[in-house]
């Protein structure tokens, strides 16, 4: 194999930039590939110029380092005099590529962390991009430099013979197998007219036809499309059997009760999918762990799954936008994007964040535009609008081309002015930004003066109470008993015929949807439309905003049964919460409804626990809440209020939203100081403690630990005084204050003998963290029997899965030391206990421990030589480290791979892993693992020195 050349066209966009480009060039060089860049160069005797075009044109490859001025400056957009070497490299790769007939074998784009893909000049974005600040992305790009796929094909085989098919006699279908099972019910009815979006409809067909894209992502303000767009496509897929899909599956978030703003859950969602898969228990494991079962039974056939209306589970500019919330349906997308022989479609009002890894190689992103002058003016014409051409193209652009704007303007014209185009003037103008469907606002505002104390108009408004379809018995709730004045006045009295000439009267005007024969007293609309009319009646009339849903909350606490046992049942407890809270009775709807119903009383925690449905949970919470989660509404109970504080922090730190938690916990801190409630404010300085320091703020860990300390001395309470003691001293622990540290452990184990003379041993999590300073200590033998004592005390007890989970895990590491200490080459037992660990984290659902058992199997599997185990283990718990923010298992994490890498001979690697071990050691204060980096470098140091 012959060393090949690259020569590295990139901008100098900051001396930072410069030394990262430098770092790959090193690494190349020192890994067999000759680099050409200008910083080995003092000035070449030919001049730049020339020097560029010998080396672009003589080299093997050239690496274009994409950044956002480099795009710039490639495409001719930079100023005068800046930038001119890019530029002039930027003509002579285009040259080539056309010279070559656009065909293109030598061009590589690359991005580094901050880089985009629309950074990637025009020509290549239809090409393989690697991202090289990963290992993994550097490997991808080093195989292709060197020639060596990943994956070699096999030689070609002889042809099988097979009995031909049976055919079938009907010619449509004879060979067209539809799929075993179709579920499109969940997602929102459109119109089937469609104008101007054939481009989208073919690219869609190419998408399902490309074995190389797993995810489609549908991206564009509401009401522009999205879901009308799909819906056509699949019309078109239905006809063809669906084109070899095996099943078909879809569901709109909208559908399951959400609006923008609001805190969801896809746990309904994923619950519903997999049960429809065939999953034999929904309701198991954490949220991760159903969103990557789901995606492995997603894939177990060609599916095509449709998820419609994912901006309400994503983060809202500006911070992490796009990001999304769940866990569980973040989990299922990523795992998608990897491998996925159906298709994914999603349709969102933002980018996914969480994907952006995978544009350009297995997710397509389809921005979808507004509809052009044309397309615009012939859908209006189609709509019954009269004008000339250039009128009717006139009025498209007016309305930005937004299709529900020009839905609801056509049928408005056609109904209001016999579809005279030339009376549009007459809409108002509005101010809200277009983007947000300020144009469909304008023509929604000239219909409710045209509804003007009509029935239509009523039923608009009660639409706008509802964050998903209503429901028939909603709506009789809304339009019993006494009218709610300015609401349903136009209702009372109103004939069944003339309730009916309503709703049709809305359908015609594009304002509501079309009725759905399979649930006809259903009532739905555009979700534009009910955050329009939901927002000026809050606004304009609040006490029929709230007694409206004072209403609702009566009727929703009504449906479901006293004590549900799934989460469907709980959907309408749900609802009830969430208008009840709505209509100002907060209390009630948290003592009768959240605590009694879906937590089934005290400390329960029946829908979290028992359900697996932490994000519901969370999203029923987010009703008590201004905005979320800082201070819970005046309408509550000061002790209410500190239960909501803490069941949120603690449904958060599930959820792996570390960073979220922390400001509802210290809420609900200082005011159980202001309550003098020692115990309760003990317990919650000891949760910000933990959380501090799996988010790797020690100093903060330890000031919560010892106020943590100081509060359970004043409650008096003896349990709390031991806790409150482990904990400051696995905190000490961490930042290598050992001393102090196994003082304290003594303490906390006198307090137990005292409290618990039965049980003289601390055990349960204070004995998981004094076995961890134990074991460091190289007291193995001690650990393994205060270990089994502790294991054989739950099995005969509590049961508790993670007590269990942390004993197993305490004895693998200390049969794990013993067969190395004692040199006995016997690991059975070691294997043995930490398996049982890491499956008993994982049946205890809380992620925040599951790395523990991860890095202890990863340094046995090393050890004994499991290199494709050790490589999973590592990289599962580098997973959710980095996922969950959770930097000391991160650092951890780094100090594992280097020792693997070490074990495999990669010095490079296991100085950069060290590297960055050893950094986040330092800014975080984690001195327990100074003694591990010093290691760790002496053996690197002897490796360099031997031959």
């Amino acid at each position: 194999m012959n060393n090949p050349t690259v020569f590295i066209s990139y901008s100098h966009d900051s001396p930072e930039h410069a030394d990262r480009v430098l770092a790959l060039a090193n690494r190349l060089i020192e890994d067999g590939i000759d680099c050409i860049l200008d910083q080995y160069e003092t000035s070449p005797p030919e001049g730049w110029p020339k020097w560029m075009d010998r080396h672009i044109r003589d080299s093997d490859f050239v690496l274009m380092i994409c950044t956002k001025p480099y795009f710039r400056r490639v495409i001719g957009e930079e100023d005068p005099g800046i930038g001119r070497g890019v530029k002039w490299e930027g003509k002579l790769i285009y040259q080539h590529i056309y010279n070559a007939d656009t065909e293109n074998t030598r061009f590589i784009s690359i991005l580094f962390k901050a880089g985009r893909v629309e950074h990637i000049p025009t020509p290549l974005q239809g090409a393989t991009h690697y991202r090289v600040d990963t290992e993994q992305g550097y490997s991808n790009l080093y195989r292709r430099l060197t020639n060596q796929p990943r994956t070699i094909k096999p030689k070609l085989g002889r042809l099988k013979t097979l009995p031909p098919r049976e055919r079938k006699t009907d010619f449509l279908t004879a060979d067209v197998k539809g799929p075993e099972k179709i579920s499109l019910a969940k997602l929102p009815s459109t119109s089937p007219d469609l104008f101007g979006r054939e481009e989208k409809l073919a690219m869609l067909d190419a998408a399902w036809q490309k074995p190389q894209t797993n995810v489609v992502s549908l991206v564009a303000w509401g009401g522009v499309g999205k879901t009308a767009l799909v819906n056509s496509w699949l019309l078109q897929m239905g006809v063809g059997q669906y084109r070899g899909a095996e099943r078909v599956l879809g569901w709109s978030f909208y559908s399951q009760g959400a609006a923008e703003g609001k805190q969801v859950s896809a746990d309904l969602f994923i619950a519903a999918a997999l049960e429809w898969f065939g999953d034999p228990d929904p309701a198991k494991g954490s949220p991760w762990d159903k969103g990557e079962r789901l995606a492995e039974l997603v894939k177990q056939q060609r599916t095509l799954l449709i998820l419609d209306g994912l901006e309400l589970l994503q983060n809202p500019p500006p911070v992490e936008a796009g990001s999304i919330k769940d866990p569980g349906l973040c989990c299922l997308l990523r795992e998608l994007a990897r491998q996925n022989p159906g298709l994914c479609i999603v349709t969102t009002r933002l980018k996914v964040d969480d994907l952006k890894d995978f544009v350009g190689t297995s997710l397509e992103s389809i921005d979808l535009v507004n509809l052009s002058d044309e397309a615009g003016a012939a859908y209006l014409e189609h709509l019954g609008v009269e004008g000339t051409p250039e009128e009717l193209k006139q009025a498209a652009r007016e309305f930005g081309g937004h299709a529900l704007a020009l839905t609801l303007l056509g049928r408005y014209l056609k109904v209001v002015y016999q579809g005279d185009i030339r009376q549009r003037d007459k809409i108002a103008l509005l101010t809200e930004e277009p983007e947000q469907g300020g144009h469909a606002r304008r023509v929604m505002e000239s219909y409710e003066k045209w509804f003007k104390d009509k029935p239509e108009l009523n039923v608009l408004r009660m639409m706008g109470l509802f964050d998903r379809p209503a429901e028939g018995g909603a709506i009789e709730a809304l339009k019993a008993r006494s009218a709610i004045k300015g609401l349903t006045t136009e209702l009372q009295e109103l004939s069944d015929a003339d309730w009916q000439f309503a709703l049709h009267n809305l359908r015609e005007a594009g304002l509501l949807a079309g009725e759905d024969p399979h649930q006809p007293d259903i009532l739905d609309c555009h979700p534009l439309v009910r955050e329009h009319f939901g927002e000026k009646l809050q606004s304009s009339n609040p006490e029929a905003w709230k007694e409206a849903h004072s209403r609702l909350y009566d009727y929703y606490k009504d449906q479901a049964p006293k004590l549900p046992e799934t989460i469907e049942e709980m959907m309408p407890l749900f609802a009830a919460v969430a208008h009840g809270c709505q209509a100002g009775r907060h209390q009630e709807a948290l003592s009768e409804v959240y605590d009694d119903r879906i937590q089934r009383g005290g400390n329960m925690n029946f829908c979290m626990k028992q359900l697996g449905a932490i994000g519901a949970d969370l999203a029923s919470l987010s009703g008590f809440f201004g905005p979320p989660w800082h201070r819970p509404v005046a309408g509550l109970r000061d002790t209410s209020k500190a239960a909501v504080l803490n069941w949120v922090g603690f449904r958060l730190q599930a959820l792996g939203r570390l960073a979220e938690a922390v400001q509802p916990m210290q809420a609900s801190l200082e005011a159980a100081v202001v309550r003098e409630s020692w115990e309760n404010a003990a317990r919650v300085a000891i949760s910000l403690s933990e959380l501090y320091l799996t988010l790797g703020n020690l100093t903060q860990a330890l000031d919560y630990a010892q106020q943590s300390v100081e509060l359970a001395d004043r409650s008096g309470n003896a349990f709390m005084q031991i806790v409150t003691r482990t904990a400051l001293a696995n905190t000490l622990h961490q930042v290598g204050r050992l001393p102090e540290a196994e003082a304290l452990f003594h303490e906390a184990e006198e307090l137990q003998k005292a409290w618990q003379p039965e049980y003289p041993l601390l055990y349960s999590l204070g004995g998981f963290q004094y076995y961890d300073l134990l074991l460091e200590q190289g007291k193995y033998q001690e650990v393994q029997s205060r270990a089994e004592k502790a294991l054989d005390i739950v099995l005969r007890g509590s049961k508790a899965l993670l007590d269990i989970a942390l004993n197993h895990l305490c004895l693998g590491r200390a049969y794990l030391l013993r067969a190395r200490e004692e040199n006995t080459n016997d690991f059975s037992q070691a294997v043995a206990h930490l398996d049982q660990a890491v499956d008993g984290l994982r049946r205890a659902g809380l992620k925040d421990d599951l790395p523990r058992g991860l890095l202890a199997r990863a340094e046995l599997r090393r050890i004994t030589g499991n290199k494709t185990g050790v490589q999973k283990d590592l990289d599962e718990a580098m997973t959710i480290a980095t996922r969950c923010g959770m930097r000391l298992h991160e650092a951890d994490c780094h100090l594992e791979y280097a020792r693997l890498h070490l074990a495999r001979g990669h010095k490079k690697k296991v100085r950069e892993s060290l590297a960055q071990a050893k950094a986040m050691i330092k800014e975080m204060g984690y001195h327990r693992r100074d003694g591990k980096v010093e290691g760790l470098e002496k053996l690197l140091l002897a490796a360099d020195s031997s031959p």
